[in-house]
């Protein structure tokens, strides 16, 4: 009788862990291309790098390129990231970003397909240091769940704009 006992309470908690898991998994097929592997738009699965970019009349511009590592499964981006806040050793500074550009194009990211998009900053105003930026990638179907951290020096200031994911180049 204890041993029969003891394999419904193992079912009854699988099934109740798999049930909890499924709002995640609905949520993972719009960035899971597939495969077994878990996917690199997945903020754990890939790594971010904020560096200088040229810039153009009346702005100063910042390139933040993902990569992501062997192991994962390509997945598709589409428009700007959204949530952008920057901080400076780990303190945020109040600046958040718009976007601009056009929302819809997707592009493929994954192991051995970087991706990057542009942040515009107007220079016409003082910048605020900062030496991380967070945000939220979207794919072609909506927002990828999580936040994926970029690392880097750089000045923001009101009026910061965050143009789309580009293959990067």
């Amino acid at each position: 009788m204890m041993r029969i006992t003891r394999k419904i309470v193992v079912a009854i908690a699988a099934t109740a862990l798999l049930g909890a898991a499924g709002g995640e998994g609905a949520q993972a097929a719009s960035v899971r291309a597939g495969g077994p592997a878990p996917s690199a738009c997945r903020p754990a699965n890939h790594t971010a790098k904020i560096t200088d970019a040229p810039g153009s009349a009346g702005h100063r511009h910042y390139r933040v390129t993902l990569t992501a590592p062997r192991g994962y499964d390509s997945c598709r981006l589409a428009g700007s990231p959204t949530g952008m806040r920057f901080s400076n050793h780990g303190s945020e500074n109040g600046i958040t970003a718009g976007r601009y550009g056009n929302q819809r194009t997707a592009v493929t990211f994954g192991p051995g397909h970087p991706v990057h998009f542009d942040i515009q900053v107007p220079n016409n105003v003082r910048g605020i240091s900062a030496d991380a930026a967070s945000f939220t990638l979207q794919a072609p179907d909506g927002e990828i769940p999580g936040t994926s951290v970029a690392e880097g020096k750089l000045k923001v200031a009101a009026g910061t704009l965050v143009g789309p994911v580009q293959r990067d180049a």
